[in-house]
């Protein structure tokens, strides 16, 4: 039987919405119809942000042992709602479960949404000081920018910690203020490169321009997946 693993608890709030919406999104019409999933919720990984700057696999064995957890539990495919934790992709592909890359996820919404030109990149300090989404997405045709560093350091970083400490109204207000000057820099889509972010940006546009998700994209190529395979 086809079983998705969820590499979660990074943070546990992103992981319990991706669950959520997997559910809200699956076309079932019945409990049977869903897709068998195995959360395995593990918030004692270390900070993937502060290991990527202090140049530390440290996070790497817990995400090991949560893939290989997750493998003894059945699971054929396995996603990760955190972005930063995919700069060990490599690693836990090794493993031998099939991992859905997130950026790969959201590339796939921009193609079918037929976004061309200027991508505007949202996401941790790490994940953008370390191109996890620009790589990838340019080796596709796109230009991305990302915030400068004071949007980084006065708004975008703080949205995410507020989200973690559970103030949304507050991040709110931050993202708003990234995100705009991302639009205005020719921005055609913004990538919300954090799976926090959508926790409190739940719009699909703003000023117009489209907003991709992390965990929307991640859960569409899951459902995708399992559709295909099953």
């Amino acid at each position: 039987m086809k079983r998705l693993g969820i590499l979660g608890g990074m943070g546990p709030a992103a992981s319990a919405e991706f669950l959520k919406r997997l559910v809200e999104k699956t076309p079932a019409a019945c409990d049977q119809e869903h897709i068998p999933a195995v959360l395995w919720s593990d918030p004692t990984i270390p900070d993937r942000s502060t290991a990527l700057k202090a140049g530390s696999d440290e996070p790497l064995a817990g995400l090991l042992r949560g893939v290989n957890g997750l493998k003894a539990s059945g699971c054929t495919t396995i996603v990760i709602p955190c972005n930063t934790a995919h700069f060990w992709y490599d690693q836990m592909s090794d493993l031998g479960v099939p991992i859905i890359h997130i950026v790969e996820s959201v590339a796939m919404e921009l193609n079918n949404l037929n976004v061309t030109g200027t991508i505007g990149v949202m996401g941790t300090q790490s994940t953008i000081e370390f191109g996890l989404y620009q790589k990838m997405l340019e080796a596709r045709g796109w230009n991305c920018i990302v915030p400068n560093q004071t949007d980084m350091s006065m708004y975008v970083q703080p949205a995410i910690n507020h989200v973690k400490a559970g103030e949304l109204t507050i991040a709110h207000a931050f993202f708003n203020v990234a995100i705009r000057n991302l639009i205005d820099q020719g921005a055609s889509a913004v990538v919300l490169g954090c799976t926090e972010i959508p926790l409190a940006i739940t719009e699909k546009e703003m000023y117009g321009v489209p907003l991709i998700n992390s965990i929307d994209s991640l859960v569409t190529a899951t459902i995708n997946e399992f559709n295909q395979t099953s």
